[in-house]
C-alpha cells in the first residue's frame, strides 16, 4: 500500500508537509509556529470556542480558527498578520475585563497561558473603568479547587471529564456573561483521574489544593522521570525546590500515558521527602551500630556473604541496573532473588487506550521477572537455614518474622530501615529513584529512562554504584563509572534489553525484545 501523500503548504512564510487531515495549528507547531490558543488540547476533543487561534488565510473571506480548520494543498497561512493580531487583541481584552489582576499570589503565575498572550500580544491597558465582578471560590472535591473569578470557560476540563474520564461531573451553567464551571447536583471530582483537569487547565482557574500556595513556577527545578506508583510507568516530571519534591506532574508520551497521570500516582510523593532515611553505612557490633567508611562496609559485607547462598528480597522499584546487579550476587552464591508486589485496585481512564491505575503498585515488576527475580506472596519462604539474607529497599511484613531466624547474616541496601525487621548486620545506604538515573520496565515491556532530580542525603549512593563495589569486592568485575554503564552491561548480558542503550531509549522509552508476548501475557 503507497504512502499516503503529505499535504504542502505554507505558515508565516515556512514550507511545511504534514498529513490530510491535519489542522493548521498542529502544522504550524512543525514549522516551529505557536498559535495562542486556550480551549485547544490535543487530548482533548475540539471545541472551537475561544476564538484565541484565528489566523489569516489566503482566499478565505474571513479569519480561520486554526484548532478546527485542517491543511488544505498550497494553503498561505499568517499567524502574526495585523488582523489576526488584532482579533487575538479583543479576545485577550473581553478576557480580562472581570478577570483579577492575581498574578502575585495566583499558583499558575510564570506559567499561565493567559500571562503570556496578553504579555505577547494583549492590550496595554484596560478601558474598563467599572469595578470587577467578584465570586468565592469553591472546593470541587477531590484534590481540586475552583476559582471562578480567574476562568475563561475554555471548557477544557469539562471535555476532559465527560470525553476522557467518561463521568459526568462538570458542566457550563447559566449564560452569557454569568456563565460559570458547575458541577451536577450530588457530584465530586473524585475520579482517579479528575485532577487531570488542573494539568489541562490553561489559567489558574483550576488549582491543588495539596499544592496551593508552596512554591512559584519559576523557583522549581524540573526533571523527566517516571511514576513509581504502578506498573503502567507514566511519565512524569518532577519538580524540585530546595531539595524537596513539592510536586508531581504527567509528562507526554503517546506510547503510555498521552498526557495524562492518576491521583494516586500524583499524590504519592512524600516518600521522596521522607526524613527517616539511611546515610551511612554502618556495621553491627557489640555496642549496636557503628558508622565506618564505605571500603570497610563493603569489605565486611562481601566477608559476610562469602561462601553463603544468598536470598534477595528486592523491591520491584528499584531499576534494572540494580536489580541486574542484584541478579549477578544471587547467581554467584546459587541463591534465590525475590519480590512481593502491594496490590490495589485497577482504575481504567476509559477515553484512553491501554491507560490506568493498575493493580500491580509497583513499577518494575516485569523488569524483575524479566531479570531472573520470582514474585512471592511470602517471599522469605525460600529462606533456609544458615542463608545469608540480602534485603535490598523492601519492607517485610510481621509474617516474615519467623523465617528470619534461619538467616545467619543480613544485609541491608536501602533508602530506608526495613519496617518490622529487628536487626540489620550491616547497612548500605542508597539513594532513591528522584537522587539517582536508571530505567524501568513497564507492564508492557517498554524501558523508560527516569534522570535524577535531587541530591541524595548524606554518605548515599546510587544503587547500582553501590551493588557494583560490592560485586567488586566479592572478586566480580563490576566497574561502571555513570548509569549508562551498568545498562550497557545490561543488555549485553540480558537478551531481552539486547540493543537498547541510553541514547536509544531517549525520554521516550522502547520496548524490550520480547514486548509483543509481555503486553499480550499483561492483558
Amino acid at each position: 500500500m503507497a504512502d499516503t501523500p503529505l499535504v504542502n503548504l505554507t505558515i508565516e512564510g515556512r514550507p511545511v508537509a504534514v498529513a490530510p487531515g491535519t489542522s493548521i495549528l498542529e502544522a504550524a507547531k512543525t514549522a516551529g509556529v505557536l498559535i495562542p490558543h486556550y480551549c485547544y488540547h490535543p487530548g482533548l476533543p475540539v471545541a472551537g470556542s475561544c476564538r484565541m487561534c484565528l489566523v489569516e488565510v489566503e482566499k478565505f473571506p474571513k479569519l480561520a480558527p486554526s484548532c478546527a480548520t485542517a491543511v488544505a494543498e498550497g494553503q498561505v497561512v499568517h499567524v502574526h498578520s495585523e488582523k489576526a493580531r488584532e482579533a487575538r487583541k479583543g479576545v485577550l481584552e473581553m478576557l480580562l475585563i472581570n478577570h483579577p489582576l492575581d498574578c502575585p499570589i495566583c499558583d499558575q503565575s510564570g506559567e499561565c497561558e493567559l500571562q503570556d498572550y496578553t504579555y505577547q500580544e494583549g492590550p496595554k491597558e484596560s478601558r474598563l473603568r467599572d469595578p470587577k465582578r467578584f465570586s468565592p471560590a469553591e472546593d470541587f472535591g477531590g484534590d481540586v479547587l475552583y476559582v471562578q473569578n480567574r476562568c475563561i470557560l475554555c471548557t477544557r476540563c469539562v471535555r476532559f471529564m465527560d470525553d476522557v474520564a467518561h463521568d459526568t461531573v462538570l458542566n457550563v451553567s447559566e449564560r452569557g456573561d454569568r456563565a460559570f464551571i458547575g458541577k451536577f447536583e450530588g457530584k465530586d471530582l473524585t475520579h482517579a483521574w479528575a485532577a487531570n483537569v488542573i494539568d489541562v487547565c490553561p489559567v489558574g482557574a483550576l488549582v491543588s489544593k495539596d499544592f496551593l500556595n508552596k512554591a512559584r513556577a519559576w523557583e522549581l527545578d524540573r526533571t523527566a522521570s517516571v511514576c513509581t506508583s504502578c506498573s503502567q510507568g507514566c511519565n512524569i516530571i518532577v519538580e524540585t525546590r530546595d531539595n524537596t519534591v513539592m510536586r508531581l506532574r504527567p509528562r507526554s508520551n503517546e506510547s503510555v500515558n498521552q498526557f495524562f497521570m492518576c491521583d494516586h500516582g500524583r499524590a504519592n510523593y512524600r516518600w521522596m521527602n521522607r526524613r527517616d532515611r539511611l546515610e551511612v553505612p554502618s556495621i553491627l557490633g557489640a555496642g549496636g551500630h557503628a558508622t565506618v567508611d564505605w571500603e570497610v562496609a563493603l569489605e565486611a559485607a562481601a566477608r559476610v556473604l562469602k561462601g553463603k547462598r544468598a536470598v534477595v528480597l528486592a523491591s520491584p522499584n528499584l531499576s534494572n541496573e540494580a536489580l541486574h546487579l542484584l541478579s549477578r550476587l544471587v547467581r554467584k552464591s546459587g541463591g534465590a532473588g525475590v519480590f512481593r508486589v502491594a496490590q490495589g485496585a485497577e482504575a481504567p481512564l476509559p477515553g484512553v487506550d491501554d491507560l490506568a491505575l493498575r493493580a500491580d503498585r509497583a513499577a518494575n515488576v516485569i523488569g524483575a521477572q524479566l531479570l531472573g527475580f520470582t514474585r512471592h506472596a511470602s517471599p522469605l519462604d525460600v529462606l533456609q537455614a544458615g542463608d545469608a539474607l540480602v534485603v535490598a529497599d523492601a519492607d517485610l511484613s510481621e509474617s516474615d518474622l519467623p523465617a528470619l531466624a534461619r538467616a545467619a547474616v543480613t544485609v541491608v541496601i536501602g533508602t530506608a530501615m526495613p519496617a518490622h525487621l529487628p536487626k540489620a548486620d550491616i547497612i548500605l545506604p542508597i539513594a532513591n529513584m528522584t537522587e539517582e538515573e536508571g530505567t524501568l520496565t513497564n507492564l508492557r515491556g517498554r524501558v523508560q529512562r527516569f534522570l535524577q532530580a535531587k541530591a541524595a542525603p548524606g554518605m548515599a549512593r546510587p544503587s547500582w554504584y553501590v551493588l557494583a563495589d560490592l560485586l567488586g569486592a566479592m572478586g566480580e568485575k563490576a566497574e561502571y563509572f555513570v548509569a549508562a554503564d551498568a545498562f550497557a552491561a545490561l543488555a549485553a548480558s540480558e537478551p531481552s534489553f539486547a540493543g537498547l542503550t541510553y541514547d536509544a531509549l531517549g525520554l521516550r522509552g522502547r520496548p524490550v525484545a520480547d514486548a509483543e508476548r509481555l503486553a499480550e501475557a499483561a492483558r
